[in-house]
């Protein structure tokens, strides 16, 4: 797996995040929050989102974003190393001060590990 975060691995398709909040299941890790689905396609593609309510000012929501989408980017190759899933998430920021990246990326790792261990309980059964 690459260490990119390229447009294939972007989620936009209104009817795939229509889904994902219907559907999804989610993990939450304080400040963080995943919802998945499994697709039937071969895909793993992300969003990230953070709330206006918490955050008024765009600079400071897209700033956030910028800092989980670069710890998602880091962590997502020793995450994804050993298996692929088909899979969409959406990864939302909870917290209401913004975080440092070391934070950032360390709580991203422990969220990623905890959907893998779910999705390998789920084969498992």
């Amino acid at each position: 797996m690459n260490n990119t975060l390229g447009k294939k691995e972007r989620l936009k398709s209104q009817k795939l995040i229509g889904r994902l909040f219907e559907e999804g299941t989610s993990i939450k890790i304080f400040p963080f929050r995943l919802i998945y689905i499994v697709t039937e396609k071969p895909l793993l593609q992300s969003s990230f989102s953070v709330p206006k309510r918490n955050f008024k000012k765009a600079v400071d929501r897209n700033r956030i974003k910028r800092l989980i989408k670069e710890a998602y980017r880091l962590e997502k190759k020793n995450a994804f190393k050993t298996t692929s899933y088909n899979c969409v998430f959406m990864i939302t920021f909870l917290g209401k001060k913004a975080p440092t990246f070391s934070e950032a990326q360390k709580k991203i790792g422990e969220l990623l590990k905890l959907f893998i261990e779910r999705q390998k309980r789920k084969e498992n059964e």
